[in-house]
């Protein structure tokens, strides 16, 4: 008869290394040679072993979770008569705003969650659903984060930057003009939300600055692969009816380069939102970073979207070159006729993806994206 496993289980997890003193005294040998008396003194229970108070590990109860798709993560067991379940709101630091049915918390984080060992930069990420513990007033402390559905991340700094969590729709966008169109960055985020199961959306701003028709061929490469593409213009008002409809009662996030007009396109499809918005420079056309910190935004019309700074490079996060001709979805039907199994379609002879380029089967846009995206891995 096997054993009935207990609902709470015992993690042996690993924490940062913390600055301390050593847990016991190790120049025995210096010490006897100085003066033997000092020996008979030592406490005869004394462990010496390699285990004392700088040991990085630590058992905490709890249940592993194994299948986020975030990666591993603790579930600390908390009091459910004291705390509130919540979402972070927006996170500064170790700082968080979380909303709750009993209104909004200014929260830090536990101790035991900023120890765990972990990849990322942050703890909580805007998105996050979390459990918190009341103090007075208005303040509260994250106890817990709960697994995550999914999260839209780069690397950065060698660790997983996340931008955001539980999501259903990515709104990758871009502008027609001032900055102009990066096609490889909108290459990137499709990559990513493809990786994490998000639905993404292509959004072209500031439309009315060109003749709609020069972007046309970019945009149907996208459009044939099944990627919705909006042209709008958050100056005329053009195309923000449909985009307010599909944002409608989902929960979205919005991401792109900076000075595309994500804070002006949040303004006018809810001008309640009153987001703070910045000037282009004219001498390089590049945006400054009038947004700083990611921010989940309730939508007047129902929804949550999050707002999120500009970037100006995507480091893919948890993607290897290997992967990438897979997260394509104009290579998947020509992959398996390549003569050899691992081929990279760079520089292979009998490669079916090479030869669909040279067809006009795949666009050679679409290519050269493939093979900058693969080089950089």
């Amino acid at each position: 008869m096997t054993k009935k496993r207990n609902e709470k289980s015992k993690i042996r997890a690993e924490f940062r290394k913390k600055h301390d003193q050593r847990g016991r005294k190790t120049n025995f040998t210096k010490d006897y040679a100085a003066d033997e008396s000092q020996l008979e003194d030592a406490s005869s229970g004394e462990r010496i072993s390699g285990k004392g108070r700088l040991t990085r590990k630590r058992t905490v109860i709890g249940q592993a979770d194994s299948s986020a798709r975030s990666g591993f993560q603790v579930e600390l067991n908390v009091d459910s008569q004291t705390n509130l379940a919540g979402r972070a709101l927006r996170v500064s630091g170790l700082n968080s705003i979380v909303r709750t049915e009993q209104g909004d918390f200014e929260c830090a984080t536990r101790g035991l969650l900023k120890s765990l060992a972990t990849d990322l930069q942050n703890v909580v990420v805007a998105g996050d659903f979390v459990t918190i513990e009341p103090g007075g007033g208005k303040q509260a402390v994250i106890t817990r984060v709960e697994p995550r559905r999914n999260t839209i991340s780069r690397t950065s700094k060698g660790k997983q930057q996340i931008i955001a969590s539980n999501v259903e729709l990515s709104v990758i966008v871009s502008s027609a003009a001032q900055p102009d169109i990066k096609p490889n960055l909108i290459d990137r985020l499709l990559m990513s939300a493809e990786k994490m199961g998000v639905q993404p959306v292509v959004v072209i701003n500031k439309i009315d600055l060109i003749d709609p028709a020069d972007l046309m061929p970019l945009a149907g490469v996208w459009s044939q692969l099944g990627y919705p593409v909006h042209f709008v213009s958050a100056r005329t008002g053009q195309g923000m009816e449909r985009l307010r409809n599909l944002l409608r009662n989902r929960e979205s996030v919005v991401n792109g380069q900076s000075g595309v007009g994500k804070s002006s396109l949040l303004n006018a499809i809810d001008p309640a939102l009153q987001r703070r918005v910045g000037e282009v420079s004219l001498e390089n056309e590049k945006g400054k970073h009038t947004t700083t910190l990611a921010e989940l935004i309730p939508l007047s019309f129902g929804g949550y979207i999050i707002d999120t700074p500009g970037i100006r490079q995507f480091q893919l996060w948890d993607i290897v070159a290997a992967e990438v001709d897979g997260l394509f979805r104009d290579f998947r039907p020509y992959t398996h006729r390549c003569r050899f199994p691992d081929c990279t379609h760079s520089h292979e002879d009998d490669c079916a993806v090479k030869s669909a380029v040279a067809d006009g089967l795949i666009d050679p846009r679409r290519y050269d994206s493939y093979c900058q995206i693969r080089s950089d891995l």
